[in-house]
Order: C-alpha cells, then sequence, then structure tokens
C-alpha cells in the first residue's frame, strides 16, 4: 500500500496537507502530479501600526459610530465657540452723507405763497446784495473746507508760485476774477439785450472763447427771471448773489456759470459748486422778494479755448441731497463763529 501525499509549498519548507492510499496494481498507468508556485509578495507598511490606538480609541468610535453626521447648527457653533471663541459684533461705520443736520429747514418753502405773474414779469429781477452782518455762502464755504481740500488748495498754489513767482500768481489771480466778472457780464447783456449784439461784442475781447463755448448751452436756456440778483435766507440767516434763474429745458434752475482753464466734465469736479447752488436755491424759496420758486439747479462750466462747456444738471433729488449736506457745513460755520 503506498500513500499519495498532497503537498503545500511555503516559505522555506513543505507542508503536507494530506495523503491518499492507492494500490498501484489497480492503477497502473495512472500517475498525478501536483505542483504550486507561489509569489511572495512585500509586505506593505501599515502608517497607524506605531499610532497610539487606546488614545484614539473614544474618536474612531465617535466617528463609526453613527451612518449619518450627528453635527447641528448648535453643535457646530459650540465648536466654532471652542476654537475661535465668540463672533465680534461689528457695527458698520456710519456714512458721512447719511448724518442729519440739527436745525433742518426743508428746500422748498411751505407756506410762500406765489403770486400770480405780472405784466413786467419778462424783465428780469436785480436785487441789489444788501450787506449786512450776515455771512455770505461763498465765506461759509471757504472757512469749512475740509482738511483734504485746504492741502490740495495749499499745494496748487505753491506750485503756482514755484512756476509763476509770488507776483506773478497774484496777476494771474487777479486777471481769473477779471475775466469772469467780464464774462459774467457778457452773458448778462445777452439775456438783456439779445444773443447777436453781445456775440458781437465779445468778439474780440478776453471773454470770445468762453461765449463760444456756452453757446450750445444758451440754446436752451428761457425765460430768464433774475440775473446777478441778492438773496437772503431770512430763517438761516445767510445771503448770496445768485448769477441767473432761468428754464433750461423747462425746468426752471438757479444756473450758476463757472470758467475753468481744465474739462470738468463730471459734477464731482466742480467741487463745493453744487453745495453753493443748493445754497441760492434754498435763500430763494425762503426770501419775500421773490414771488416763485425753484427745485432745481444748472452748473455750467465755460472754457476758454472756446470748447463746448459742460453743463451739469442737478434734479430735485440730487439738490435735495446737496442742501442736506450745506446745512452740515452752515452748522459747522456756526459753530465756529
Amino acid at each position: 500500500m503506498q500513500f499519495l501525499q498532497i503537498l503545500s509549498r511555503k516559505p522555506g519548507s513543505l507542508e503536507v496537507l494530506f495523503q491518499i492510499p492507492f494500490c498501484q496494481k489497480q492503477f497502473p498507468y495512472t500517475c498525478l502530479s501536483t505542483s504550486a508556485c507561489v509569489y511572495s509578495k512585500k509586505k506593505k507598511v501599515n502608517s497607524y501600526e506605531h499610532v497610539d490606538q487606546e488614545k484614539y480609541k473614544n474618536l474612531v468610535h465617535s466617528v463609526t459610530s453613527y451612518k449619518t453626521s450627528a453635527q447641528t447648527p448648535e453643535t457646530i457653533l459650540e465648536e466654532d465657540n471652542l476654537f475661535y471663541g465668540p463672533p465680534a459684533k461689528h457695527t458698520p461705520p456710519v456714512k458721512a452723507g447719511t448724518k442729519t443736520p440739527k436745525n433742518w429747514v426743508p428746500l422748498i418753502n411751505p407756506s410762500k405763497r406765489i403770486l400770480p405773474a405780472s405784466s413786467d414779469s419778462n424783465v428780469p429781477m436785480k436785487i441789489g446784495l444788501q450787506r449786512t452782518k450776515m455771512p455770505s455762502v461763498t465765506r461759509i464755504l471757504q472757512q469749512t473746507l475740509s482738511p483734504q481740500q485746504v492741502f490740495c488748495l495749499e499745494r496748487w498754489k505753491q506750485k503756482m508760485i514755484e512756476e509763476l513767482g509770488k507776483e506773478g500768481f497774484e496777476e494771474y489771480t487777479k486777471n481769473l476774477f477779471l475775466q469772469g466778472e467780464l464774462f459774467h457780464s457778457a452773458l448778462e447783456s445777452i439775456f438783456l439785450s439779445g444773443e447777436t449784439a453781445a456775440r458781437d461784442q465779445g468778439r474780440n475781447d478776453v471773454v470770445a472763447g468762453y461765449l463760444s463755448s456756452v453757446e450750445h448751452v444758451l440754446e436752451d436756456i428761457s425765460e430768464v427771471k433774475a440775473l446777478e440778483s441778492g438773496v437772503h435766507h431770512e430763517t438761516l440767516q445767510y445771503l448770496g448773489l445768485v448769477d441767473c434763474v432761468a428754464k433750461y429745458r423747462d425746468q426752471l434752475c438757479v444756473i450758476d456759470w463757472k470758467t475753468s482753464e481744465k474739462p470738468k466734465p463730471f459734477l464731482q469736479n466742480t467741487y463745493d459748486n453744487p453745495l453753493q447752488v443748493a445754497a441760492y436755491i434754498g435763500a430763494i424759496n425762503h426770501d419775500a422778494n421773490y414771488d416763485f420758486q425753484v427745485r432745481c439747479g444748472l452748473i455750467v462750466v465755460a472754457y476758454k479755448d472756446g470748447s463746448p462747456a459742460h453743463p451739469h444738471f442737478m434734479d430735485p433729488d440730487l439738490c435735495s441731497q446737496y442742501w442736506n449736506k450745506w446745512l452740515l457745513r452752515l452748522e459747522e460755520y456756526m459753530d465756529k463763529n
């Protein structure tokens, strides 16, 4: 009796699994042969073998014991408070434009009586400016400039003095004021005596370029009600001199004529001029000498080289915004004085 052995190969040895008895006589021609080739792979190194399993046992259990996340908004907030502390309460900064005047007076006078138009209503009003102790709009704005505005003006002045010298700068500013006065005088002549005569008058003088610059704007102006006329606010006690009150594209406006050597295509390029216009509108509406009220404004920037002027129209909403800013500047002036 012989035995058939089934062997298993292990690394370095052979091991008998089982053996089967058989008779050689019964199976004279049968031969069974088995072989196995086992390739040993390099054992992978487990990066977690040296981790303290006992230390993280509770953490592993809490993670693996839930099929879904057990976090809620409350638990997340608790974790955030634990790691980062309670959330800091942030108050948004207050915008400068949201500040309201203490002594607020409406731009439009609700108690003003509008009288019927008189027979000579086509003649523009021209009221002399009363010299009183009341401050002017120009003075109030000059004495309430922001530090940034003061810095820019002083830097510009020093730069001009370096280029022109002190006497040259004084002559330069004198000529600017003179040109402005002549320009306003020429415009007054246009509205009073006709555009053609005024154009011929200013053809060869220093304001010819300015008149050419505003020519396209003058086409949209009609029904002039006041020219170089004094106004004063009876309640707020300030005064000023209005360049013009007329209709611009069928909207009654306070019109302010400005001259400039540099282009000013946007309203913000005119600095405090919108506040000046708003101040004049409020003064007219609270001045008993004027039997009408104004809700809009217009700033016209004319250029000496004759390039087309930039008209900046201020609708009632925009005028109201600048009126509030003017009231703040007026309060600042009153506090200082």
